[in-house]
């Protein structure tokens, strides 16, 4: 079996629950460690083995972290990188935190490019941080819209609330 045949074979088969959950954000993910855990029951198997590195590859106005991940079956390899940023001016992080997080976060992205981890449902995709969508304008809020504009009320305000179609935004 080729180093690719036992790659598709991991990235077919793998099953990585998100057995973390963030209380600020209120999701569940998974971490790298996760991630690594759940390709254990292959390496052996597949007589492959998976690594993790990183490289500091720019300190000009923020540090730049690439991750690489790495399957190996001794005598090829196959490789994917994430690219991330330290956040400097995090707030409520000591430098170490904010140099784990981002390595966290870069280890994490380039197993999952590696293993094909399809990110759709994934905290960052998921995650508001804090924000909900916008009612739409209409109906019986139309209504009051009407009202509140006809009263002396900005636009701007009723903006600001509410997601507005087009075709509402004319007649306003």
């Amino acid at each position: 079996m080729t180093l690719n045949e036992k790659l598709a074979t991991i990235q077919t088969k793998f099953k990585s629950k998100k057995s973390r959950f963030n209380s600020f954000g209120k999701y569940n993910f998974r971490s790298a460690e996760d991630i690594l855990e759940a390709t254990k029951p292959y390496l052996l198997e597949l007589g492959v083995s998976v690594t993790v590195n990183e490289e500091l590859i720019s300190n000009e106005d923020f540090p730049i972290i690439q991750s690489t991940a790495t399957i190996s079956d001794g005598k090829s390899a196959i490789h994917a990188k994430a690219i991330v940023g330290v956040d400097l001016q995090q707030k409520g992080m000591q430098m170490p935190q904010k140099f784990g997080s981002a390595s966290s976060y870069g280890k994490k992205y380039s197993l999952g490019n590696l293993f094909l981890i399809d990110d759709t449902a994934d905290s960052d995709a998921t995650n508001g941080h804090g924000k909900t969508a916008k009612p739409k304008l209409e109906g019986a809020a139309l209504t009051k819209a009407k009202a509140f504009l006809k009263a002396g009320g900005s636009l701007e305000a009723i903006k600001g609330k509410y997601d507005i179609p087009a075709a509402t935004l004319k007649t306003l």
